[in-house]
């Protein structure tokens, strides 16, 4: 069986729900499939009433992030203020999502796909539903209750992680916002509207360090098991799965 036929099998096996909602998180590298390939298997698990969500984030447009930091590496202090004034401001239909692998960048440039419009951490969609569930993304809030995120959650969406692990599962960033006592808070910079104009926000300060640790400690029984390409592929439930989170990451990050 070759890896692109693989990818239906594996999708097969592990109960995705036709007619729901499906975030994913993949890594496609040294699988030789193209991402067309992906993108149509799960849609095909999913049925035409399925709607299908990736994030599309673009960490480049902050200037304290890893990706944007990469970007004026060797750069004096005259060039990097002269490449921020002439960093183009985030636009949903266009920006891409470099960072985020080659499904999400699939997905977003599929026709007929919608996007969020956060200018740091959009998601993206395609599905009868994915305008409802990513509209009205508020700027000022990555992942919390203003988010699609939360949306999802109401959903009842699973959570399909493909060949990643929990470190790089946003739904988890979900339950970072509910926790007790709330997580320390900080100040995001972006460009939006035009070339240049960079502005400030606070929200949540993001922490993804023991997300691995959390996904260590769910319950096997709320996590299906399978494997594509020689890495794990992991199904779950969102709810079940960021109510759990909340409780350890209160108890992780205050112990």
């Amino acid at each position: 069986m070759s890896e692109a036929d693989g990818i239906h099998a594996a999708l097969g096996a592990l109960g995705i729900r036709r007619g729901g909602v499906l975030m994913v998180h993949a890594s496609l590298r040294g699988t030789g499939t193209p991402p067309e390939r992906v993108r149509d298997a799960l849609l095909a698990a999913l049925g035409p009433h399925g709607t299908l969500i990736v994030p599309a984030f673009t960490p480049e447009n902050s200037e304290t992030s890893r990706a944007h930091r990469a970007l004026v590496e060797g750069l004096d202090e005259e060039q990097t203020r002269a490449f921020r004034e002439d960093m183009l401001p985030f636009e949903p239909s266009t920006t891409p999502c470099p960072t985020m692998g080659a499904l999400a960048e699939c997905v977003r440039t599929t026709p007929g796909a919608v996007r969020s419009a956060h200018p740091q951490t959009s998601l993206a969609g395609l599905g009868p539903r994915a305008a409802e569930l990513l509209d009205g993304h508020h700027p000022h809030c990555h992942l919390g209750e203003r988010s699609p995120l939360a949306r999802l959650y109401e959903a009842d969406a699973q959570v399909l992680l493909l060949r990643v692990g929990f470190e790089v599962c946003s739904a988890l960033h979900l339950a970072e916002y509910r926790m007790t006592p709330p997580p320390p808070r900080r100040t995001y910079r972006c460009v939006v509207h035009e070339r240049g104009n960079w502005i400030s926000y606070e929200d949540t300060a993001l922490d993804d360090s023991d997300f691995a640790e959390v996904g260590q400690r769910l319950p096997s029984d709320l996590l299906a098991r399978r494997e594509w390409s020689g890495r794990p592929v992991l199904l779950f439930p969102m709810r079940p799965v960021v109510d759990e989170a909340t409780g350890q990451l209160s108890r992780i990050r205050f112990r």
